[in-house]
């Protein structure tokens, strides 16, 4: 297989890596839209059924009774959401190491490596340490050739 062969595998693997990457952005994009539209719909939901008379008074605008701009409104939730999530993640990492009996993170490192198997240690076998897509393409069809070969050998 020579050069003119290796390049065309390096422009098969841009265009299938643009593709994902396109395909990729094109799901996340969507994703995020869908949960935007859905948490909007949710709270403009949960408005209407909490007090109806001010969501209709807020639909016609230019009434003095809103209590809150947006801005302000927003800060509000970020500043409740901002302490939930603390005040949640701290008590859980509370619980998990009063139950587990540990007080330092050195006595968790040690309490989990107990628990938990280790995960044995293997150097890769074979050559990692390519530059171009070109150097493994050609490592991959060497290394098919040296079994070819091999098995000629062996079949004699």
């Amino acid at each position: 297989m020579g050069a003119r062969e290796v390049s065309e595998f390096e422009d098969t693997d841009k265009s299938d890596r643009n593709s994902s990457r396109l395909a990729s952005a094109v799901f996340l994009t969507s994703l995020a839209g869908a949960s935007l539209l859905f948490g909007f719909g949710m709270t403009i939901t949960m408005l209407k059924k909490k007090d109806p008379s001010m969501f209709a008074k807020s639909l016609i605008g230019g009434t003095r009774e809103v209590p809150e701009n947006g801005g302000a409104l927003a800060m509000k939730a970020l500043g409740w959401g901002t302490l939930y999530s603390i005040t949640g993640f701290g008590l859980f990492c509370f619980g998990v190491c009063k139950l587990m009996g540990v007080s330092s993170t050195e006595e968790f490192r040690q309490k989990m490596q107990s628990i938990m198997p280790t995960i044995p240690k293997h150097k890769p076998q074979g050559r990692s340490d390519f530059k171009t897509v070109r150097e493994v393409v050609q490592f991959i069809i060497d290394e098919d050739e040296k079994a070819k070969e091999q098995q000629k050998t062996t079949v004699k």
